[in-house]
């Protein structure tokens, strides 16, 4: 039996909005078929029944004003199916502009148990315009639409401007799930656990593995007592301590085999279940991603809509069509789309799309075409906008440039076509000679660059003189999971978002240039300036010197940076984790995650990088990162270990020392400290007195009872400032007892420089 949703919490207005709702998206995209003359035949019955359920709905929450609207409306819609009147674009105008006062008062009733109406002479002004559509003539022919050629939107009082169709401050709602509301943090943290939870499922892989090795050693085990039995067979002596070796061999032999078998037979069970668990864990995962996920074709429901009203408001006639509408995209990423999505239609319908005159003028027809294609690509998504105008003509667009003081008339002729398209991005760049209230080429350019490089995306444009204008959208599938490249920087791995990388590459040290202290290399004939990733992430400088540098390419809009990190690790789909709020903003890094092995990454925030680069670089401080003679400088750091049951004065001892730059290591208690002291090399031990297991001056005495260790200093560092204590202290062999006052001033570290000198 199927799940009912439990819709006992709404009130009848909540209920009634999103019945409005629904039923206005299929008002507004059975009329844009209508006008279009597709199916008209079942695009009017859909029509009636969208009217007829919003009647029936207002009925209930006794909103007469809409029921008699959408009475009239389903009026309209039910002549036009007898064939008794005939619908052209204007009439569609009245019906749309009724469609946007129903949107309207849905809206108004959401959650809202008195809503404020609109005035009633508003409402009788649709009526009565929609029922003037029925003074035409009755016709008796199958298809009941006509389209007259396009006219500006001022003859026509009921075309909505397009600032009220489509408010890019202000998004449109969406047809809400009607299945469940999940919280975003309770989904957010859903999906972080179904991450963790592959992570585990995959290190059983490895477990098996390591299981796979023990069978073998174990069968090589077997085969060298098999071995030795049968050397042990070929001895023809009678004695009895040889037969008893046989039979304890024999014996030995066949619990081995025995072993054999059961870990075979385990190692088989564990494969199976590893199996299963990470195929579970992988559906897990897929499953919470897809609740985040939702079709294309939500988040673009309204632009049919402004695309015909703006069209017909300049007098041009344009068909948007859009292809992937099921293809799914992260809701947060559909949401942030809009407002650059919008833009970009807006500039193809003003300034990219010529009028109907024009296009005949030229050899197109009348009709110009808008297309979106939304696909999934090698693990991205992937969308194009593009048109059929008039395109942008480059040579304008280079005179542009110089007149701009953007580049020098020189360089500008150099500059390629995808040189010359980057400036479209710059801010307040536009090659449109008039800006309308609607668009500006190149105006919101810069907002749409900015908006696709926020979700970790690319953008880039291509023209073609008189055959239209196109742009592509690079974007990851989802802000939850990120592909990424698993680079190592100082023994530690770092992820790069695959989508914010121009290219990977391995250059040789003999193809570094240096200029002005600037390391470079030359890469498609352009030079690309190079940087140590230690050096710009402030971490230890590399040791080794390998020929081949591995480099990760990244870029602004216009410039473009070589990051030298220590080795390519591989790619890998990213769980992302925010950071804890409390860090605030961490530099260069954006968020983290855990890879397969569970080990933690930090995911490299790709502009702060850039910007943290140019810094460096303007600076003039760069390291070199092409010297094949350099040699490493290892300092040798002055090693102490600290043993203290209280993690509080651990702490405090450490970070004062290590601040100081001592290497400083911790033990929780005597007995721990005792067996790091004999397993590691330490300078200086800094103890407490009352510990479990043992006790300060236990330590101290065997330390100094140690052939090897009798001459590594000591400290005392106690809340006991009795003078016995010290005297005991002294006498078990420590160098200086201090009490645990000396935190506050500089006596513990002025004890420590005496004994063991800087760090």
């Amino acid at each position: 039996m199927t799940k009912q949703t439990d819709y006992s919490h709404f009130s009848m207005l909540d209920l009634f909005s999103m019945e409005v709702k629904t039923q206005v998206a299929i008002l507004n995209d059975r009329l844009l078929a209508l006008e279009n003359q597709s199916h008209h035949h079942e695009d009017l019955a859909a029509l009636m029944r969208a009217a007829h359920s919003i009647k029936g709905a207002a009925r209930i929450v006794q909103l007469n004003s809409v029921v008699t609207l959408a009475h009239a409306m389903e009026d309209c819609f039910v002549a036009a199916q007898a064939g008794e009147i005939k619908l052209n674009a204007t009439n569609i105008d009245v019906l749309l502009a009724a469609v946007d006062m129903l949107l309207h008062i849905g809206e108004t009733c959401e959650g809202n148990p008195n809503p404020q109406l609109p005035d009633e002479a508003s409402i009788q002004a649709l009526v009565s315009a929609i029922a003037n559509i029925g003074n035409s003539q009755p016709v008796s022919q199958a298809i009941p639409i006509e389209i007259p050629p396009p006219q500006p939107a001022a003859e026509s009082p009921w075309v909505v401007p397009s600032s009220q169709v489509f408010n890019t401050e202000e998004k449109p709602e969406t047809i809400q799930n009607r299945v469940v509301r999940v919280g975003a943090e309770n989904l957010n943290s859903l999906m972080g656990l179904a991450g963790e939870s592959l992570v585990e499922a995959k290190w059983l892989e490895g477990f098996a593995d390591s299981l796979l090795k023990l069978k073998t050693s174990h069968t090589h085990l077997s085969g060298l007592l098999e071995g030795l039995q049968e050397l042990l067979s070929k001895q023809r002596s009678g004695h009895l301590i040889e037969r008893q070796i046989q039979e304890k061999m024999s014996a030995v032999s066949q619990t081995a085999s025995e072993c054999r078998q059961l870990l075979g037979d385990r190692h088989n069970e564990i494969e199976l279940f590893c199996q299963r668990s990470t195929n579970l864990s992988d559906r897990l995962y897929r499953q919470v991603i897809a609740t985040h996920m939702s079709p294309f074709g939500e988040a673009g429901q309204g632009f049919p809509r402004m695309v015909r009203d703006m069209s017909r408001q300049l007098g041009k006639r344009i068909q948007l069509e859009i292809t992937g509408k099921s293809t799914l995209v992260d809701r947060d990423i559909l949401e942030r789309l809009e407002g650059p999505l919008t833009h970009l239609l807006r500039n193809a319908i003003d300034h990219g799309i010529e009028t109907p005159q024009e296009r005949l003028a030229v050899g197109k027809p009348e009709t110009g075409t808008i297309r979106i294609e939304v696909v999934h690509r090698a693990g991205m998504l992937l969308i194009t906008v593009s048109d059929d105008g008039r395109g942008i003509d480059l040579e304008f667009l280079r005179q542009e440039i110089v007149r701009k003081n953007l580049t020098a008339a020189e360089m500008a002729t150099k500059l390629t076509e995808a040189e010359l398209m980057e400036f479209l991005f710059l801010p307040g760049f536009s090659t449109a000679k008039t800006v309308t209230e609607i668009s500006g080429r190149g105006v919101g350019l810069d907002i749409v660059h900015s908006a696709v490089r926020e979700v970790g995306g690319n953008l880039r444009a291509a023209s073609n003189l008189g055959l239209g204008m196109t742009f592509y959208l690079q974007l990851p599938l989802t802000l939850s999971v990120l592909r990424t490249l698993v680079v190592e920087i100082a023994n530690e791995p770092y992820a790069f978002g695959l989508a914010r990388i121009d290219q990977l590459i391995m250059i040789p040290r003999s193809a570094i240039v240096v200029s002005e202290n600037q390391p470079f290399f030359m890469l498609n004939e352009q030079a690309i300036a190079l940087i140590s990733a230690h050096q710009v992430l402030e971490l230890p400088a590399q040791v080794q010197n390998p020929e081949l540098l591995p480099v990760v390419i990244i870029s602004d809009r216009l410039n473009r940076y070589g990051v030298v990190v220590d080795r390519f690790i591989g790619e890998c789909s990213l769980v992302v984790r925010p950071l804890d709020p409390r860090l605030g903003k961490v530099p260069n890094i954006s968020a983290a995650a855990l890879l397969d092995d569970g080990s933690p990454v930090l995911i490299i925030d790709i502009e702060d990088l850039v910007r943290s680069i140019a810094k460096v670089l303007s600076s003039g401080q760069i390291s070199q990162v092409n010297h094949t003679t350099q040699k490493a400088v290892v300092k040798n750091y002055k090693h102490v270990l600290v043993v203290d049951d209280s993690i509080t004065v651990r702490e405090m001892e450490r970070k004062l020392l290590e601040n100081k730059g001592y290497k400083v290591e911790v033990a929780v208690n005597g007995m721990d400290g005792w067996n790091a002291i004999r397993s590691s090399d330490y300078d200086l031990i800094i103890t407490d007195i009352d510990m479990p297991r043992m006790n300060g001056f236990e330590l101290t005495s065997q330390i100094k009872s140690h052939e090897k260790l009798k001459h590594t200093p000591v400290i005392i560092v106690s809340y006991k400032d009795r003078e016995e204590d010290r005297i005991h202290g002294l006498e078990a062999g420590a160098n200086y007892y201090l009490t645990k006052s000396s935190f506050h001033d500089d006596t513990l570290l002025k004890a420590v420089l005496d004994l063991i000198g800087e760090p």
